[in-house]
Protein backbone atom coordinates (compact mmCIF):
# COMPACT_ATOMS: atom_id res chain seq x y z
CA UNK A 1 0.00 0.00 0.00
CA UNK A 2 2.86 2.37 0.83
CA UNK A 3 4.49 1.63 -2.52
CA UNK A 4 1.19 2.39 -4.28
CA UNK A 5 0.82 5.70 -2.43
CA UNK A 6 4.38 6.67 -3.30
CA UNK A 7 3.85 5.78 -6.96
CA UNK A 8 0.61 7.78 -7.06
CA UNK A 9 2.22 10.79 -5.39
CA UNK A 10 5.09 10.66 -7.86
CA UNK A 11 2.80 10.34 -10.87
CA UNK A 12 0.62 13.30 -9.85
CA UNK A 13 3.32 15.43 -8.21
CA UNK A 14 2.57 18.54 -10.31
CA UNK A 15 -0.87 18.74 -8.67
CA UNK A 16 0.80 19.88 -5.47
CA UNK A 17 0.94 23.34 -7.03
CA UNK A 18 -2.28 25.36 -6.74
CA UNK A 19 -2.04 27.05 -10.13
CA UNK A 20 -1.61 23.73 -11.88
CA UNK A 21 -4.56 22.25 -9.96
CA UNK A 22 -6.79 25.12 -11.11
CA UNK A 23 -5.58 24.72 -14.68
CA UNK A 24 -5.99 20.94 -14.53
CA UNK A 25 -9.62 21.01 -13.37
CA UNK A 26 -10.94 23.87 -15.50
CA UNK A 27 -9.14 22.85 -18.68
CA UNK A 28 -10.37 19.28 -18.11
CA UNK A 29 -13.95 20.56 -18.31
CA UNK A 30 -13.14 22.53 -21.45
CA UNK A 31 -11.33 19.62 -23.13
CA UNK A 32 -14.34 17.39 -22.47
CA UNK A 33 -16.64 19.91 -24.13
CA UNK A 34 -14.27 20.14 -27.09
CA UNK A 35 -14.42 16.38 -27.65
CA UNK A 36 -18.21 16.46 -27.36
CA UNK A 37 -18.22 18.97 -30.22
CA UNK A 38 -15.62 17.13 -32.34
CA UNK A 39 -17.67 13.94 -32.27
CA UNK A 40 -20.96 15.79 -32.88
CA UNK A 41 -19.45 17.83 -35.70
CA UNK A 42 -18.24 14.67 -37.44
CA UNK A 43 -21.63 12.99 -37.09
CA UNK A 44 -23.39 16.15 -38.29
CA UNK A 45 -21.35 16.27 -41.52
CA UNK A 46 -21.90 12.55 -42.08
CA UNK A 47 -25.65 13.07 -41.67
CA UNK A 48 -25.64 16.00 -44.09
CA UNK A 49 -23.39 14.44 -46.76
CA UNK A 50 -22.58 10.74 -46.05
CA UNK A 51 -19.18 11.46 -47.63
CA UNK A 52 -15.66 10.62 -46.51
CA UNK A 53 -14.36 13.41 -48.72
CA UNK A 54 -16.64 15.91 -46.94
CA UNK A 55 -15.26 14.70 -43.60
CA UNK A 56 -11.71 15.21 -44.84
CA UNK A 57 -12.64 18.71 -46.04
CA UNK A 58 -14.16 19.57 -42.65
CA UNK A 59 -10.91 18.55 -40.95
CA UNK A 60 -8.89 20.52 -43.50
CA UNK A 61 -10.95 23.68 -43.02
CA UNK A 62 -10.80 23.52 -39.22
CA UNK A 63 -7.03 23.10 -39.12
CA UNK A 64 -6.01 25.16 -42.15
CA UNK A 65 -5.54 28.34 -40.03
CA UNK A 66 -2.94 26.50 -37.96
CA UNK A 67 -1.06 25.45 -41.09
CA UNK A 68 -1.08 28.98 -42.51
CA UNK A 69 -0.70 31.10 -39.36
CA UNK A 70 0.70 28.70 -36.78
CA UNK A 71 4.35 29.74 -37.01
CA UNK A 72 3.45 33.44 -36.75
CA UNK A 73 1.17 32.62 -33.78
CA UNK A 74 4.30 31.58 -31.88
CA UNK A 75 5.77 35.05 -32.36
CA UNK A 76 2.53 36.59 -31.06
CA UNK A 77 2.60 34.31 -28.00
CA UNK A 78 6.20 35.22 -27.17
CA UNK A 79 5.30 38.92 -27.41
CA UNK A 80 2.16 38.92 -25.26
CA UNK A 81 0.74 37.79 -21.93
CA UNK A 82 -0.45 34.22 -22.46
CA UNK A 83 -3.42 34.41 -20.08
CA UNK A 84 -4.87 37.48 -21.77
CA UNK A 85 -4.37 35.93 -25.18
CA UNK A 86 -6.10 32.72 -24.07
CA UNK A 87 -9.02 34.72 -22.66
CA UNK A 88 -9.59 36.22 -26.12
CA UNK A 89 -9.29 32.93 -27.97
CA UNK A 90 -11.50 31.07 -25.47
CA UNK A 91 -14.22 33.68 -25.82
CA UNK A 92 -14.10 33.38 -29.61
CA UNK A 93 -14.43 29.58 -29.43
CA UNK A 94 -17.33 29.90 -26.98
CA UNK A 95 -19.26 32.14 -29.37
CA UNK A 96 -18.58 29.90 -32.40
CA UNK A 97 -19.73 26.75 -30.56
CA UNK A 98 -22.87 28.49 -29.30
CA UNK A 99 -23.71 29.77 -32.80
CA UNK A 100 -23.40 26.29 -34.29
CA UNK A 101 -25.56 24.81 -31.53
CA UNK A 102 -28.31 27.35 -32.10
CA UNK A 103 -28.22 26.74 -35.86
CA UNK A 104 -28.61 22.97 -35.41
CA UNK A 105 -31.39 23.37 -32.83
CA UNK A 106 -33.22 25.69 -35.22
CA UNK A 107 -32.70 23.18 -38.06
CA UNK A 108 -30.81 25.82 -40.04
CA UNK A 109 -27.41 24.12 -40.16
CA UNK A 110 -25.95 23.66 -43.63
CA UNK A 111 -22.61 22.27 -44.76
CA UNK A 112 -21.18 25.72 -45.64
CA UNK A 113 -22.21 27.13 -42.24
CA UNK A 114 -20.66 24.16 -40.42
CA UNK A 115 -17.46 24.69 -42.40
CA UNK A 116 -17.47 28.44 -41.63
CA UNK A 117 -17.83 28.00 -37.88
CA UNK A 118 -15.25 25.20 -37.91
CA UNK A 119 -12.85 27.67 -39.52
CA UNK A 120 -13.54 30.22 -36.75
CA UNK A 121 -12.81 27.59 -34.11
CA UNK A 122 -9.65 26.62 -35.98
CA UNK A 123 -8.44 30.21 -36.18
CA UNK A 124 -8.90 30.75 -32.45
CA UNK A 125 -7.25 27.42 -31.65
CA UNK A 126 -4.22 28.38 -33.77
CA UNK A 127 -3.27 30.83 -31.02
CA UNK A 128 -4.88 29.06 -28.06
CA UNK A 129 -3.18 25.67 -28.43
CA UNK A 130 0.49 26.75 -28.31
CA UNK A 131 -0.31 29.43 -25.71
CA UNK A 132 -1.87 26.77 -23.47
CA UNK A 133 1.09 24.41 -23.93
CA UNK A 134 3.51 27.22 -23.10
CA UNK A 135 1.49 28.23 -20.02
CA UNK A 136 1.91 24.72 -18.56
CA UNK A 137 5.63 25.46 -18.27
CA UNK A 138 4.87 28.49 -16.08
CA UNK A 139 2.66 26.63 -13.59
CA UNK A 140 5.26 24.30 -12.03
CA UNK A 141 8.98 24.33 -11.16
CA UNK A 142 11.37 23.51 -14.00
CA UNK A 143 12.11 20.04 -12.60
CA UNK A 144 8.43 19.06 -12.90
CA UNK A 145 7.70 20.37 -16.39
CA UNK A 146 7.89 16.90 -17.95
CA UNK A 147 5.44 15.56 -15.37
CA UNK A 148 3.09 18.51 -15.90
CA UNK A 149 3.15 18.01 -19.66
CA UNK A 150 2.36 14.31 -19.26
CA UNK A 151 -0.49 15.05 -16.83
CA UNK A 152 -1.84 17.63 -19.27
CA UNK A 153 -1.86 14.87 -21.89
CA UNK A 154 -3.63 12.64 -19.37
CA UNK A 155 -6.23 15.37 -19.05
CA UNK A 156 -6.73 15.54 -22.81
CA UNK A 157 -7.02 11.76 -23.15
CA UNK A 158 -9.43 11.54 -20.22
CA UNK A 159 -11.58 14.09 -22.02
CA UNK A 160 -11.36 11.86 -25.10
CA UNK A 161 -13.00 9.12 -23.05
CA UNK A 162 -15.68 11.18 -21.34
CA UNK A 163 -16.35 13.53 -24.27
CA UNK A 164 -17.33 10.97 -26.95
CA UNK A 165 -19.40 9.01 -24.41
CA UNK A 166 -21.22 12.20 -23.38
CA UNK A 167 -21.66 13.15 -27.04
CA UNK A 168 -23.22 9.76 -27.79
CA UNK A 169 -25.58 10.14 -24.84
CA UNK A 170 -26.63 13.64 -25.88
CA UNK A 171 -27.14 12.64 -29.53
CA UNK A 172 -29.52 9.78 -28.69
CA UNK A 173 -31.40 11.64 -25.93
CA UNK A 174 -31.75 15.40 -26.51
CA UNK A 175 -30.26 15.74 -29.99
CA UNK A 176 -26.98 16.63 -31.66
CA UNK A 177 -27.47 20.41 -31.31
CA UNK A 178 -27.06 20.31 -27.54
CA UNK A 179 -23.53 18.91 -27.96
CA UNK A 180 -22.41 22.30 -29.28
CA UNK A 181 -24.23 24.15 -26.50
CA UNK A 182 -22.47 21.97 -23.92
CA UNK A 183 -19.11 22.80 -25.48
CA UNK A 184 -19.93 26.53 -25.33
CA UNK A 185 -20.71 26.18 -21.63
CA UNK A 186 -17.44 24.30 -21.03
CA UNK A 187 -15.46 27.30 -22.25
CA UNK A 188 -16.87 29.30 -19.34
CA UNK A 189 -14.95 26.99 -16.99
CA UNK A 190 -11.74 27.69 -18.92
CA UNK A 191 -12.28 31.45 -18.60
CA UNK A 192 -12.89 31.13 -14.84
CA UNK A 193 -9.71 29.08 -14.48
CA UNK A 194 -7.61 31.73 -16.22
CA UNK A 195 -9.05 34.39 -13.91
CA UNK A 196 -8.32 32.30 -10.78
CA UNK A 197 -4.62 31.73 -11.52
CA UNK A 198 -2.26 33.43 -9.06
CA UNK A 199 -0.09 35.64 -11.25
CA UNK A 200 2.53 36.07 -8.50
CA UNK A 201 3.19 32.31 -8.45
CA UNK A 202 3.66 31.95 -12.21
CA UNK A 203 7.16 31.03 -13.38
CA UNK A 204 6.90 33.30 -16.38
CA UNK A 205 9.32 35.66 -18.10
CA UNK A 206 8.63 39.14 -19.51
CA UNK A 207 7.20 39.15 -23.06
CA UNK A 208 9.73 39.36 -25.88
CA UNK A 209 10.01 42.87 -27.33
CA UNK A 210 8.73 43.34 -30.87
CA UNK A 211 11.52 43.17 -33.45
CA UNK A 212 11.99 42.34 -37.11
CA UNK A 213 12.90 38.81 -38.15
CA UNK A 214 11.61 37.02 -35.04
CA UNK A 215 9.86 34.32 -37.05
CA UNK A 216 12.99 33.64 -39.12
CA UNK A 217 15.04 33.62 -35.93
CA UNK A 218 12.76 30.95 -34.49
CA UNK A 219 13.07 28.80 -37.60
CA UNK A 220 16.88 29.12 -37.58
CA UNK A 221 16.94 28.25 -33.89
CA UNK A 222 14.91 25.07 -34.40
CA UNK A 223 16.93 23.94 -37.41
CA UNK A 224 20.20 24.28 -35.48
CA UNK A 225 19.32 21.91 -32.60
CA UNK A 226 18.88 18.16 -33.13
CA UNK A 227 16.52 17.73 -30.16
CA UNK A 228 14.16 20.27 -31.71
CA UNK A 229 14.57 19.61 -35.43
CA UNK A 230 14.30 15.79 -35.37
CA UNK A 231 11.15 15.55 -33.20
CA UNK A 232 9.44 18.22 -35.32
CA UNK A 233 10.27 16.38 -38.56
CA UNK A 234 9.01 13.11 -37.09
CA UNK A 235 5.77 14.71 -35.94
CA UNK A 236 5.29 16.43 -39.30
CA UNK A 237 5.21 13.03 -41.02
CA UNK A 238 3.05 11.36 -38.37
CA UNK A 239 0.71 14.35 -38.07
CA UNK A 240 0.19 14.57 -41.82
CA UNK A 241 -0.23 10.93 -42.78
CA UNK A 242 -0.78 8.82 -39.64
CA UNK A 243 -2.95 10.80 -37.21
CA UNK A 244 -6.11 10.99 -39.33
CA UNK A 245 -8.31 8.94 -37.00
CA UNK A 246 -10.90 11.72 -36.87
CA UNK A 247 -11.56 11.05 -40.57
CA UNK A 248 -10.99 7.30 -40.70
CA UNK A 249 -12.54 5.95 -37.48
CA UNK A 250 -16.14 6.98 -38.30
CA UNK A 251 -15.76 5.40 -41.76
CA UNK A 252 -14.22 2.25 -40.27
CA UNK A 253 -17.03 1.98 -37.71
CA UNK A 254 -19.93 2.51 -40.11
CA UNK A 255 -18.76 1.14 -43.45
CA UNK A 256 -16.22 -1.56 -42.70
CA UNK A 257 -17.57 -2.86 -39.39
CA UNK A 258 -21.26 -2.22 -40.12
CA UNK A 259 -21.79 -0.19 -36.96
CA UNK A 260 -23.67 2.93 -35.93
CA UNK A 261 -22.91 6.31 -34.36
CA UNK A 262 -22.48 4.43 -31.08
CA UNK A 263 -19.83 2.18 -32.63
CA UNK A 264 -17.80 5.21 -33.63
CA UNK A 265 -18.00 6.76 -30.15
CA UNK A 266 -17.09 3.37 -28.63
CA UNK A 267 -13.97 3.02 -30.80
CA UNK A 268 -12.96 6.61 -30.05
CA UNK A 269 -13.38 5.93 -26.33
CA UNK A 270 -11.28 2.75 -26.49
CA UNK A 271 -8.53 4.60 -28.38
CA UNK A 272 -8.61 7.23 -25.65
CA UNK A 273 -8.35 4.65 -22.87
CA UNK A 274 -5.11 3.45 -24.44
CA UNK A 275 -3.90 7.05 -24.64
CA UNK A 276 -4.82 7.58 -20.98
CA UNK A 277 -2.81 4.56 -19.85
CA UNK A 278 0.11 5.75 -21.97
CA UNK A 279 0.03 9.29 -20.58
CA UNK A 280 -0.07 8.03 -16.98
CA UNK A 281 2.88 5.77 -17.72
CA UNK A 282 4.74 8.73 -19.19
CA UNK A 283 4.02 10.85 -16.12
CA UNK A 284 6.15 8.41 -14.11
CA UNK A 285 9.03 8.37 -16.59
CA UNK A 286 12.09 10.33 -15.53
CA UNK A 287 13.48 10.58 -19.07
CA UNK A 288 11.55 11.25 -22.29
CA UNK A 289 13.86 11.68 -25.26
CA UNK A 290 13.90 11.55 -29.06
CA UNK A 291 14.66 7.82 -29.06
CA UNK A 292 11.42 7.23 -27.16
CA UNK A 293 9.56 9.19 -29.86
CA UNK A 294 11.06 7.04 -32.62
CA UNK A 295 10.07 3.79 -30.89
CA UNK A 296 6.55 5.11 -30.23
CA UNK A 297 6.17 6.01 -33.91
CA UNK A 298 7.15 2.49 -34.99
CA UNK A 299 4.60 0.90 -32.64
CA UNK A 300 1.96 3.39 -33.79
CA UNK A 301 2.59 2.41 -37.41
CA UNK A 302 2.45 -1.33 -36.75
CA UNK A 303 -0.85 -1.13 -34.85
CA UNK A 304 -2.41 1.24 -37.39
CA UNK A 305 -1.56 -1.25 -40.11
CA UNK A 306 -3.15 -4.05 -38.08
CA UNK A 307 -6.29 -1.93 -37.65
CA UNK A 308 -6.76 -1.89 -41.43
CA UNK A 309 -7.41 -5.65 -41.31
CA UNK A 310 -9.60 -5.77 -38.18
CA UNK A 311 -12.50 -8.17 -38.90
CA UNK A 312 -14.86 -6.95 -36.17
CA UNK A 313 -15.41 -4.34 -33.47
CA UNK A 314 -13.81 -6.41 -30.72
CA UNK A 315 -10.53 -6.87 -32.59
CA UNK A 316 -10.54 -3.23 -33.70
CA UNK A 317 -11.02 -2.13 -30.10
CA UNK A 318 -8.15 -4.30 -28.86
CA UNK A 319 -5.84 -2.87 -31.53
CA UNK A 320 -6.94 0.69 -30.80
CA UNK A 321 -5.94 0.30 -27.15
CA UNK A 322 -2.31 -0.18 -28.19
CA UNK A 323 -2.60 2.42 -30.96
CA UNK A 324 -3.75 5.01 -28.43
CA UNK A 325 -0.92 4.05 -26.08
CA UNK A 326 1.69 4.52 -28.81
CA UNK A 327 0.06 7.64 -30.25
CA UNK A 328 0.22 9.53 -26.98
CA UNK A 329 3.89 8.59 -26.79
CA UNK A 330 4.51 10.54 -29.99
CA UNK A 331 2.19 13.45 -29.14
CA UNK A 332 2.91 14.00 -25.45
CA UNK A 333 6.50 12.81 -25.70
CA UNK A 334 7.19 15.27 -28.51
CA UNK A 335 5.66 18.07 -26.50
CA UNK A 336 7.81 17.21 -23.47
CA UNK A 337 11.04 16.95 -25.49
CA UNK A 338 10.43 20.35 -27.10
CA UNK A 339 9.46 22.00 -23.78
CA UNK A 340 12.69 20.86 -22.16
CA UNK A 341 14.99 21.60 -25.11
CA UNK A 342 13.66 25.08 -26.00
CA UNK A 343 14.98 28.22 -24.32
CA UNK A 344 12.30 30.33 -22.56
CA UNK A 345 12.43 33.23 -25.03
CA UNK A 346 11.89 30.81 -27.94
CA UNK A 347 9.39 28.45 -26.33
CA UNK A 348 6.28 30.05 -27.81
CA UNK A 349 7.67 29.82 -31.34
CA UNK A 350 8.91 26.26 -30.86
CA UNK A 351 5.57 25.01 -29.51
CA UNK A 352 3.72 26.89 -32.23
CA UNK A 353 5.79 24.96 -34.78
CA UNK A 354 4.82 21.79 -32.92
CA UNK A 355 1.17 22.78 -33.40
CA UNK A 356 1.80 23.49 -37.08
CA UNK A 357 3.47 20.16 -37.86
CA UNK A 358 1.15 17.99 -35.78
CA UNK A 359 -2.21 19.76 -36.04
CA UNK A 360 -1.72 22.21 -38.90
CA UNK A 361 -0.67 19.35 -41.16
CA UNK A 362 -4.20 17.94 -40.88
CA UNK A 363 -5.53 20.04 -43.82
CA UNK A 364 -3.07 18.09 -45.97
CA UNK A 365 -3.45 14.65 -44.42
CA UNK A 366 -7.21 14.75 -43.76
CA UNK A 367 -8.24 15.08 -47.42
CA UNK A 368 -5.63 12.50 -48.45
CA UNK A 369 -7.03 10.01 -45.93
CA UNK A 370 -10.62 10.82 -46.90
CA UNK A 371 -9.89 10.46 -50.63
CA UNK A 372 -8.03 7.16 -50.14
CA UNK A 373 -10.91 5.81 -48.04
CA UNK A 374 -13.46 6.82 -50.69
CA UNK A 375 -11.50 5.42 -53.64
CA UNK A 376 -9.85 2.31 -52.18
CA UNK A 377 -11.53 1.67 -48.81
CA UNK A 378 -10.83 2.75 -45.24
CA UNK A 379 -7.98 0.26 -44.96
CA UNK A 380 -6.02 2.14 -47.62
CA UNK A 381 -6.15 5.34 -45.60
CA UNK A 382 -4.96 3.47 -42.51
CA UNK A 383 -2.13 1.73 -44.38
CA UNK A 384 -0.80 5.04 -45.71
CA UNK A 385 -0.47 6.24 -42.12
CA UNK A 386 1.02 2.95 -40.97
CA UNK A 387 3.83 2.95 -43.54
CA UNK A 388 4.58 6.63 -42.86
CA UNK A 389 4.84 6.17 -39.08
CA UNK A 390 7.07 3.09 -39.28
CA UNK A 391 9.34 4.71 -41.87
CA UNK A 392 9.64 7.95 -39.89
CA UNK A 393 10.29 6.13 -36.61
CA UNK A 394 12.99 3.93 -38.12
CA UNK A 395 14.63 6.95 -39.77
CA UNK A 396 14.82 8.74 -36.41
CA UNK A 397 16.30 5.68 -34.68
CA UNK A 398 18.86 5.29 -37.48
CA UNK A 399 19.85 8.96 -37.21
CA UNK A 400 20.32 8.69 -33.44
CA UNK A 401 22.33 5.48 -33.78
CA UNK A 402 24.65 7.07 -36.35
CA UNK A 403 25.02 10.24 -34.28
CA UNK A 404 25.87 8.24 -31.15
CA UNK A 405 28.39 6.17 -33.12
CA UNK A 406 30.13 9.33 -34.32
CA UNK A 407 30.25 10.73 -30.79
CA UNK A 408 31.60 7.47 -29.37
CA UNK A 409 34.25 7.16 -32.09
CA UNK A 410 35.41 10.72 -31.43
CA UNK A 411 35.66 10.27 -27.67
CA UNK A 412 37.41 6.90 -27.99
CA UNK A 413 40.21 8.14 -30.28
CA UNK A 414 43.67 8.68 -28.68
CA UNK A 415 44.37 12.31 -27.69
CA UNK A 416 47.21 12.72 -30.24
CA UNK A 417 44.98 11.47 -33.06
CA UNK A 418 42.18 13.84 -32.03
CA UNK A 419 44.63 16.73 -31.87
CA UNK A 420 46.05 15.88 -35.27
CA UNK A 421 42.54 15.76 -36.73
Amino acid sequence: MTRFRNATADTFRSLRHKNFRIFFVTQGISFTGTWVQLVAQTLLILRLTDSGTALGLLTAIQFAPTLVLGAWAGVVIDRHDKRRLMAITTTAMLLAALALGLLVLADRATVPLVYLLAAVLGLANTFDNPARRTLVNDLVPAAEVSNAVSLNSTLVTSARIVGPALAGLLVVTVGIGWCFVVNAASFVAALVGLWLLDASALRSRPPVARAKGQLRAGLRYVSSIDDLRIPLLLMAVVGTLSFNFQVLLPLLAKRDLGGTDGTYTLLTTVFSVGSLVGSLRMARRQVIDTRFLGLSAVVLGITTGALAFAPNVVVAGAILLVTGYAGIGVLSGGNAVLQMAASPEMRGRVLALFTVVFIGSTPIGGPIAGWAAEEFGTGAGLLIGAVAAVAAGLAVLAFLRNRDALVNSSTSRPPDVVAAA
